[in-house]
C-alpha cells in the first residue's frame, strides 16, 4: 500500500514538475529567450526503414483516375491536418497527441527528407489543427488553446520558437466542457484575414441544458476572431462534430464537413458537405442527426425555422474529415477549383466504408455537383483498413497531400510527373 502510494505521490510530482516547466520555457520563449533545450531534444522519424517499405507497398492497392500517381511523401506518426508554409520550405503536420511534426523535402523530388519534432521546448494538448496566414504565421489550435508561430519555417530548425498565446490554455471552451471526444480542432485564416475554428461538441445528441450551454463558446459550430484572438463570435452553428473547412477562392464561402449522429443504423443518417454563405446560419444538429434525418431525441422539439441542409450527403459513418478547394495548376481543368474530401472511414458499421479521398466538381454557379470517388484503396475487400485518409493539403507544385493516421503517413498525389 505505502508503495503504491509512493508511486502516485511521485508520478504527480513529476507531472507537476513537467508543466511548471513547460509554463516557464512559454514564458521564455514569449520573451524571446532559451529555455536551453538542446538539439538532442528532437525526435527524427526514420524515412527509409521497414516501415517506409511496407507503406509504399500497401500504395500499390490504391486506384487513381487516368493519369495520376501516389507515392509515399513521408512517414509521419499520427498524422492529421497539415499546414504548408507559404514559402514553400516546410510541412506542418498536427496531431491528436502531443506532437506536431516538421516535414521537409530539402531536394524537391517529391519525398521528405527529414521529419522531426517541432518545438520541442514546449508542450501540446491535441494540436490538431494548424493553419498559416498568408504573411507566414503559423497557428496551431489545440483542444482547448491556440498559440501562434511567427515565422515557423525559419525557427522551426531549432528547438526554441518564437511562440505567443492567441487564446490562452482554458479559454478557447470553459473548462468543464473539456472532454476526451470530439477534440480535434481544426483551424483556417480566411479571406477576411480572421482566424476560423471548428468546435465539435463532446457529445453524440447533447441534452437541451447542455445545448444552451455549447451555444455560448461556440461547441458544435465554427468561430472566428482576430489573429490576436480578439473580437470572437460564433460563425456557424448547428454541427456536430466538423472536423475540415477550407474555403471556395471563386466565391469566399467557407465548406465543411460534418460528422453525424452514431447508433441509427448502418445507412443511417447521412454524412455532410455543408456551404456556409453567411455568418449566422444554422445547419441543423441536434434536431438533425444528418440530412433531414431528426434525432429521437430532439423529435418532439421544434428545430430552428431556418436550417440550411447539406449541399452533398455522404454515406452514413464514413466519417468526412479533411478537405481542400483545389487551386493549382498540374491537375486536369475538371479538377480545377473543385473540392477534395477525404474519408476517414466508419468504426461503427457492420458493413465498413469509407478510407478513400472523393471529389466534388462545382457548378458555374458555385453549388455542388455529384461527387466522385477518387482515390480508394485503403479499405481491402476483406473489410480490413490498411490506411485512414484524415486531411488534405496542396503543395506549391500543384501536387495533393494525403495524411493517413492510422498508417502513420503523408502520401502525394500528382499528375503527369
Amino acid at each position: 500500500m505505502k508503495d503504491r502510494l509512493f508511486a502516485s505521490t511521485a508520478a504527480l510530482i513529476l507531472a507537476s514538475t513537467g508543466l511548471a516547466q513547460a509554463q516557464d520555457n512559454m514564458q521564455k520563449l514569449e520573451n524571446m529567450q532559451t529555455t536551453g533545450t538542446g538539439s538532442d531534444a528532437f525526435q527524427f522519424v526514420p524515412q527509409d526503414d521497414e516501415n517506409a517499405a511496407q507503406l509504399r507497398k500497401n500504395l500499390e492497392n490504391v486506384k487513381l483516375p487516368d493519369g495520376f500517381k501516389i507515392n509515399l511523401y513521408a512517414v509521419v506518426p499520427d498524422a492529421r491536418h497539415m499546414a504548408v508554409g507559404p514559402q514553400g520550405i516546410v510541412t506542418f503536420v498536427g496531431t491528436r497527441k502531443d506532437a506536431v511534426w516538421a516535414v521537409t523535402d530539402r531536394n524537391k523530388d517529391g519525398t521528405a527528407d527529414e521529419v522531426k519534432r517541432f518545438a520541442p521546448s514546449l508542450e501540446f494538448a491535441i494540436p490538431n489543427g494548424v493553419c498559416f496566414s498568408k504573411d507566414g504565421f503559423l497557428y496551431i489550435a489545440e483542444r482547448n488553446r491556440v498559440r501562434t508561430f511567427p515565422a515557423a519555417e525559419f525557427f522551426y530548425e531549432s528547438p526554441d520558437v518564437a511562440v505567443g498565446d492567441v487564446v490562452k490554455e482554458g479559454e478557447l471552451i470553459p473548462g468543464a466542457d473539456e472532454s476526451f471526444n470530439h477534440t480535434a480542432r481544426v483551424c483556417a485564416v480566411g479571406p477576411d484575414k480572421k482566424i476560423y475554428i471548428q468546435i465539435g461538441q463532446p457529445f453524440n445528441v447533447p441534452s437541451p441544458e447542455k445545448q444552451e450551454e455549447f451555444k455560448k463558446s461556440g461547441i458544435g459550430g465554427i468561430i472566428r476572431m482576430d489573429q490576436n484572438g480578439a473580437n470572437r463570435e460564433i460563425f456557424a452553428d448547428g454541427l456536430r462534430n466538423p472536423v475540415g473547412f477550407d474555403f471556395d477562392p471563386a466565391t469566399g464561402d467557407l465548406w465543411t464537413n460534418d460528422n453525424q449522429v452514431d447508433g441509427m443504423g448502418d445507412d443511417t443518417p447521412p454524412g455532410e458537405l455543408n456551404r456556409v454563405t453567411e455568418m449566422g446560419q444554422n445547419f441543423g444538429f441536434p434536431w438533425y442527426g444528418g440530412g433531414k434525418v431528426r434525432t429521437e431525441e430532439y423529435k418532439n422539439s421544434e428545430p430552428p425555422a431556418d436550417v440550411v441542409f447539406p449541399v452533398v450527403e455522404t454515406i452514413a459513418h464514413a466519417a468526412d474529415l479533411g478537405m481542400v478547394f483545389y487551386t493549382g495548376r498540374k491537375f486536369p481543368d475538371r479538377y480545377k477549383q473543385g473540392v477534395f474530401t477525404a474519408q476517414h472511414g466508419s468504426w461503427n458499421r457492420t458493413d465498413p466504408a469509407g478510407a478513400r479521398v472523393l471529389f466534388t466538381p462545382l457548378n458555374e454557379d458555385g453549388t455542388a455537383g455529384e461527387q466522385e470517388e477518387f482515390a480508394a484503396g485503403w479499405l481491402t475487400a476483406d473489410g480490413e483498413y490498411i490506411g485512414r485518409p484524415t486531411a488534405l493539403t496542396q503543395l506549391r507544385d500543384g501536387s495533393l497531400l494525403v495524411s493517413d493516421d492510422f498508417a502513420g503517413a503523408i502520401y502525394r498525389i500528382s499528375y503527369g510527373d
